[in-house]
């Protein structure tokens, strides 16, 4: 491990250690970004998590390795890339200048396969990212208008509704607001549970 740091690769309540641990010391914090490129998928994934989890708790102190963590999309396993996703989706909320050249890799995972942990951590992002402004919203409404398409119905399809409530709620401008809207307003009219009451929500924000 970098820095002389130990970290256990045991149990997701270690990641959570971990983390904790790192928002007090930057050497495992750095420690944690370099195992990001590591040769070892395992130490990878762990990794990835821990950061997510530091990201969850104050995402600040990731703001000077944006680039790193993007760089963990590039990873073949599906699992380091969306603990990165999600990582990055809290970083967006701090609207950081350098994530619009991290579309693409999101776009990848979005249409991974796969991986519906992939999927969804990836219309976070993007549905965090967008929320900040008309243009960027302008930018990725048409990825998260497909991954909806594409993905409705599946297990991870609530979630991803709930993600577009938060990128409806943001500053994305009348345009895009009345896309999201006639997008949503299908399933708001026919369909009930959880599914019709997010499009309803959607709907809601949209007109509001």
């Amino acid at each position: 491990m970098g820095n002389e740091k130990h970290i256990s690769f045991n149990s997701a309540e270690d990641r959570s250690q971990v983390a904790s641990q790192a928002l007090e010391d930057p050497q495992i914090l750095e420690a944690l970004i370099e195992n990001l490129s590591s040769d070892q998928r395992r130490i990878r994934q762990f990794s990835a998590a821990a950061i997510k989890e530091v990201a969850s708790q104050d995402p600040r102190v990731l703001l000077p390795s944006v680039q790193a963590i993007a760089d963990g999309l590039h990873r073949p396993e599906a699992q380091t890339r969306w603990e990165c996703l999600e990582a990055l989706a809290y970083l967006a909320h701090l609207d950081p200048p350098d994530l619009e050249g991290i579309i693409e890799g999101a776009e990848a995972s979005l249409f991974d396969e796969e991986s519906g942990m992939a999927h969804l951590a990836a219309l976070r992002f993007l549905c965090a990212y967008g929320a900040q402004s008309a243009k960027r919203a302008n930018q990725v409404w048409p990825l998260i208008k497909e991954g909806v398409q594409v993905y409705h119905g599946d297990p991870e399809f609530v979630d991803m509704l709930v993600a577009v409530e938060g990128f409806a709620s943001g500053n994305i401008g009348k345009v895009v607001k009345e896309q999201v809207c006639a997008r949503m307003a299908f399933d708001a009219s026919n369909y009930t549970g959880d599914i019709g009451r997010h499009a309803a929500q959607i709907v809601k924000i949209c007109k509001g």
